[in-house]
């Protein structure tokens, strides 16, 4: 009698399949897709930057950057996001004008970053033409100086340095605007010797005198 020893085999169990995306979205090739984005918009600016000539920069195909990021514009604020201090933790110096004045010194530097400092007036102008853009950038960059600056208001006012009825907005732009001027809009090359100092003092002056 023949035996079919085929039958005799047990059936081979399906193969479980990662879910998917599970071992695609590698922090490596998130952070090297990052690095393209700010090597691209520095050689061609937003207009002409492409999902497929940031790819190709990174090493990737097209398809691991729109895993992480649906268009070029949600990619880029992403790296805006960044240069926006958003996330750093509030200054503790004790003081007010302490505070402010390390706020200004890691906001300078961001903006006056190489590439931050070619990005950004680039995205101001795309702004003017796109008013998506002009929302979303607008947002990003305010959300994120504007969550440091809050906890350096709160943290002025909880010591008795601030008058607790301040008017937030006009305090925000306060703090904000100057710097942003000098180093965005402006663009002078170089500060002053001194000016941070100066200008976190005058700063926590006027915001006292609100």
């Amino acid at each position: 009698m023949t035996t079919n020893a085929a039958a005799d085999e047990p059936t081979p169990r399906p193969r479980r399949r990662a879910p998917a995306g599970a071992a695609v979205l590698r922090e490596d090739v998130t952070e090297a897709i990052r690095a393209a984005v700010f090597e691209e918009l520095a050689a061609v600016g937003y207009a002409r930057m492409s999902i497929e000539g940031i790819a190709r920069r990174a090493g990737v195909g097209k398809t691991a950057v729109y895993r992480r990021w649906r268009s070029k514009l949600h990619l880029v604020l992403d790296i805006v996001s960044a240069l926006a201090v958003q996330g750093l933790p509030a200054p503790d110096t004790g003081s007010l004008e302490g505070d402010l004045r390390l706020l200004y010194e890691v906001t300078s530097r961001a903006l006056r970053h190489p590439v931050a400092s070619q990005i950004i007036p680039d995205l101001q102008a795309e702004a003017a033409r796109n008013p998506d853009i002009a929302e979303a950038l607008q947002k990003t960059l305010r959300e994120g100086q504007d969550g440091v600056a809050s906890r350096i208001l709160a943290a002025a006012t909880e010591r008795g340095e601030l008058n607790p009825a301040l008017d937030t907005d006009l305090a925000l732009d306060l703090i904000s605007g100057p710097l942003y001027w000098r180093a965005v809009v402006v663009r002078s090359p170089k500060l002053p010797k001194g000016y941070l100092g100066s200008l976190a003092r005058a700063t926590a002056q006027g915001l006292k005198a609100i």
